[in-house]
């Protein structure tokens, strides 16, 4: 079993729309770490999420911006052989995605970005009170770098 990076964005794109959640990695400015696992959206090289006003997390990226986001499907235990401990490992494809969190403040672009993320877990058209769009924090994120590894991909057999 080996690691393939991957750099098709299609691919790419494919394992992000694939996701139930990201997890989004922040640090503080002491270089504390906080991991989030967060619904999300994604449109045209931009991750969407969105959360309460304040909190841990908003008052971590208002002193350090900056966010690693990861992307994790088709989970699944495999090994070479049955009784070689070292031989096992997951098998999984991920993708990890690199950008600063900026807040989206305008009314209609928040509405956009609710149904950018909400496209993610559902097919409906969905109406938000204005009180629930004043009261969102919604955060965007242009992926600055990103990389794609699949985990446990088999040898390919040469004959």
């Amino acid at each position: 079993m080996k690691t393939l990076i991957h750099t098709d964005k299609e691919l790419i794109e494919s394992i992000i729309r694939q996701s139930d959640v990201c997890f989004v990695g922040m640090a503080d400015t002491d270089g504390t770490p906080y991991v989030l696992p967060m619904n999300f959206g994604y449109k045209d090289g931009v991750i969407y999420l969105h959360s309460a006003q304040d909190g841990r997390s908003i008052s971590i990226l208002e002193r350090n911006p900056k966010v690693c986001i990861t992307f994790s499907i088709d989970h699944a235990l495999v090994f070479q052989h049955p009784e070689v401990a070292c031989s096992y490992r997951m098998r999984s494809k991920s993708v990890i995605a690199w950008g600063k969190v900026a807040y989206e403040e305008v009314f209609d672009k928040k509405v956009e970005a609710l149904d950018i993320i909400m496209k993610q877990y559902s097919d409906k058209t969905f109406r938000y009170s204005d009180p629930a769009v004043r009261n969102v924090k919604i955060w965007t994120v242009d992926i600055d770098e990103v990389s794609c590894k699949e985990f446990g991909a088999p040898h390919k057999k040469s004959y």
